[in-house]
Formats: structure tokens, C-alpha cells, sequence
């Protein structure tokens, strides 16, 4: 496992504080007390643009993964034509880049990072643009012909008038504030949501395996890879676990197989999509989000009034 010291100390204090991380805790809340105050200081005084369009944002107030990608790719999938927009995190470039135009793939995964090719490999019918500013990109999505806007993490983006929809994990142990927790801004806020959706109870994950080897080396680069444990399948002889949107190095993954007498790569599609020219043999989770029906009629009636015949 290639994670240091410290990001795994905090990761643990983030989403299983043992009784030591609460020393750290206590002498942190300072911080995160004037952390959250400008947080929401800057929300309350935010001036909002509306858009001419139906703009959807799917965030989370929680740092790290909580099910956002695979749900924006599931909630995309029922509205061909939509766009989404991320900040394409983990890019090796800068500006505004369009990842792909109605299935077109049109840069390559550096230039887009893995979760915004993910969404376009996913997604035929849809388009996928990464940018920092969100606003431009919407303005790009407009003039291209957009529907629909999904904002990919966007529920900080607070300059923007849109439907709010918050995804919870099943669980969270801290509820402070960064940097004492993992909050990025005060719990409270949550009630700003249009939808505030937990797992296991709004949506849900399934998960399918494809070319599973006989001895697994389980690589990945995601937030909390530990939140893979309960759907890893037989197999798995080693693990190597990089910090999130990191790029792998294939002489290492060669390496490190031949250590563990490993006959495949067992992978994410997210970690897939950064190793489409490795001659390495790759098993590959895929991880479904299920949206349950009553969430997607209410998306659906804030899609109405914009358009009385979206479906």
C-alpha cells in the first residue's frame, strides 16, 4: 500500500475516529469553527445566475468519495442530450476542455482526468466538458445544445442557481467541520438541498465483475479504497492503493504481480480508464448506482418547468 503516513492518519480521523483521534480533534475545532463560518458566510452572501436550462447538481458535504460519479452517469443516462460539468479533478491540464461531444471522445484522460472519461465512455448520448469556471462550461453546453445541465460536485458552487441534489453515505462518524472532520462545510447547511439522498435508502449500489483471474492484484486510486471491502470478490492476493485521481506506473503494477504471483490486475473502471494502453492483463469492478423511482420523479418535475414535455 502506497499511502503515507499522515494522509492515512486523517483519513481515519475523517471516517473511523478511534478514542486518540479526538485529542487531535478537539485541538483542531478552532480551525474548522472559522473554517465553517466563512463557509457559510460566503453562501449566505452569494449572488446566484440563472440559466435558461435545467441545471442539476450532485454533491456531497462530505471530502472524499461518496457515490457522486457513478450517480451523475446513472441520473445522465435517462436524459439523452444532457451535459455535464465537472472541474475534472486530477487533470494534467488547465481551461476549459471538452471532454466529449454526444459520445464523441474528443481528449484524451490526462487532459480530462479519470472520473470526467468515465462519464464519457459511459455515456454515447450525452457530452462531457471539465472546467474550473462552471459558468463558462454552461454557456459551452448551451451553445453546443444542451437539455440538461448536470454539475458534477457542485453543491459549493454557490454563484449558481440550480436543483440541489446531496448524496450521504450510509454512515459518518465525524460530523465536524474541516480540517477536525471531514466536512467541508457546517452539517447544518444540508437543509440549503433540494434533495438530501442517503445510500441504502435513496440509491443503491450494485456492483459486476468482468474477467475475474484466478489471483487478483486489487490496484486502485479512489478516496477510501477500504469502501471496496464488502464487494471485492475471491481471489484477492494483494493490494496496492495509490491517493485519489493518482496515475499508475505499469513497470510498478508489473512488479508488484510478479511479487504476489498475481495473474490480473483487479481495478475500478475509474482506475480502467487511466490504463487503456497497459498490456496488463485487468479484471474490472464496475460499480451500478440504482436510483430509486420516487427520486427520479421529483428531478423530473424540476425538469418540467423549464420543459412541460420532458419525460
Amino acid at each position: 500500500m502506497a499511502k503515507k503516513g499522515i494522509e492515512s492518519f486523517f483519513e481515519a480521523l475523517f471516517f473511523a475516529p478511534r478514542p486518540y483521534h479526538y485529542c487531535v480533534i478537539f485541538l483542531l475545532l478552532p480551525l474548522s469553527l472559522i473554517y465553517g463560518s466563512l463557509m457559510l458566510l460566503r453562501r449566505l452572501l452569494a449572488r446566484r445566475e440563472s440559466f435558461s436550462l435545467p441545471v442539476i447538481s450532485i454533491g456531497n458535504l462530505i471530502v472524499g468519495g461518496s457515490g457522486k460519479t457513478p450517480f451523475a452517469i446513472a441520473l445522465a443516462s435517462h436524459y439523452p442530450g444532457t451535459t455535464i460539468i465537472s472541474r475534472g479533478y486530477g487533470r494534467q491540464s488547465s481551461g476549459l476542455i471538452e471532454v466529449s461531444r454526444r459520445g464523441e471522445i474528443l481528449a484524451s484522460v490526462e487532459e480530462s482526468g479519470d472520473e470526467a472519461m468515465l462519464m464519457a465512455q459511459s455515456l454515447p448520448l450525452c457530452s462531457v466538458i471539465v472546467s474550473e469556471d462552471r459558468k463558462k462550461a454552461i454557456r459551452k453546453a448551451i451553445g453546443e445544445g444542451a437539455k440538461q445541465i448536470i454539475l458534477d460536485d457542485g453543491f459549493n458552487r454557490v454563484d449558481i442557481e440550480k436543483f440541489e441534489i446531496l448524496l450521504e453515505p450510509a454512515r459518518i462518524a465525524n460530523h465536524f467541520p474541516f480540517p477536525a472532520g471531514p466536512y467541508r462545510e457546517f452539517s447544518f447547511v444540508k437543509q440549503y438541498a433540494d434533495l438530501l439522498l442517503r445510500e441504502n435508502r435513496d440509491f443503491k449500489r450494485k456492483v459486476h465483475y468482468s474477467d475475474l483471474g484466478k489471483r487478483m492484484l486489487l490496484a486502485t486510486a479512489i478516496s477510501r479504497p477500504e469502501r471496496l471491502d464488502p464487494y471485492l470478490p475471491e481471489g484477492v492476493v494483494s493490494r496496492y492503493y495509490l491517493p485519489d485521481h493518482a496515475y499508475f506506473d505499469e513497470e510498478k503494477l508489473k512488479s508488484l504481480m510478479r511479487e504476489c504471483s498475481a495473474d490480473s490486475l483487479l481495478v475500478t473502471r475509474k482506475d480502467a480508464v487511466k490504463m487503456g494502453g497497459f498490456k496488463l492483463p485487468l479484471s474490472i469492478i464496475e460499480l451500478e448506482i440504482v436510483i430509486n423511482e420516487s427520486v427520479m420523479k421529483k428531478i423530473a418535475l424540476y425538469c418540467k418547468r423549464f420543459d412541460p414535455e420532458t419525460p
